[in-house]
């Protein structure tokens, strides 16, 4: 395992999509020759909406609500807009762990993990990528409801993309496509569920819950991970 160390960066302003997309592609090659450490990046979008590899025309129910950019990930349509935490990761798996499927269930676990810091229950279902929550009022039926989403995309063993969590966007704007293909099931957010964090919370639940998932000594350690506060393989949901 390296001991090289993981740099965190906060955007305090929306950040363009198509710039976070750059950026991205320019770390990952400094990633890749070893010029740069690896990074998670944690921002927020402006309102709009990304197609995956496996977007369906017919999902995007109003083309015209907001700006609609081709992902470059796997998955279909998902929303990025204010309210909502991304996390943008860039690993090196080929130092880790060269296991694209033992990635994924690590960004789910880390999710979970954030998530449980403001007592919410996020849960895996199978045949749905992403993270889900079982909620009903006393007497009526349950249902459940999408908080995160995951999407990524690996070039020559370096990650792209990463995770998405509703602290408290506008759960309107989900309207304008059906989130990830699946049309049966709702959206929530952390203040949807009456859990009223802050981002900043987010943000230091998210870089706790990261230690205990990618900084230890199984899979995907770093020996000495740093902290500061600030085609390829495909999976999203």
């Amino acid at each position: 395992m390296s001991s090289m160390n993981v740099e965190w960066r906060v955007s305090d302003d929306p950040v363009a999509y198509p710039d976070a997309v750059a950026e991205m592609e320019t770390r990952a090659a400094a990633i890749r020759d070893g010029s740069a450490p690896e990074l998670v990046w944690l921002l927020e979008h402006p309102p709009l909406y990304t197609a995956g590899t496996s977007a369906k025309q017919a999902d995007l129910l109003q083309p015209d609500r907001f700006p609609v950019y081709e992902a470059g990930r796997g998955g279909e349509y998902t929303y990025h807009g204010p309210g909502q935490r991304v996390a943008y990761v860039l690993l090196d798996l080929k130092a880790r762990k060269p296991d694209v499927r033992a990635f994924v269930q690590a960004l789910e676990d880390w999710v979970i993990r954030t998530l449980a810091a403001f007592n919410v229950k996020g849960e895996r279902r199978d045949g749905r990528v992403g993270i889900w929550v079982t909620r009903g009022d006393l007497g009526a039926p349950s249902k459940e409801d999408k908080i995160a989403a995951i999407g990524v995309r690996v070039r020559r063993w370096v990650t792209f993309h990463g995770i998405s969590i509703n602290v408290d966007p506008e759960l309107s704007h989900f309207e304008g496509i059906v989130p990830c293909g699946i049309a049966e099931h709702g959206v929530t957010s952390l203040h949807d569920l009456g859990q009223l964090a802050a981002m900043a919370e987010v943000d230091m639940a998210l870089q706790e819950a990261f230690e205990g998932v990618f900084g230890n000594a199984g899979a995907f350690a770093r020996r000495e991970p740093s902290m500061p506060v600030g085609g390829g393989m495909t999976a999203h949901g």
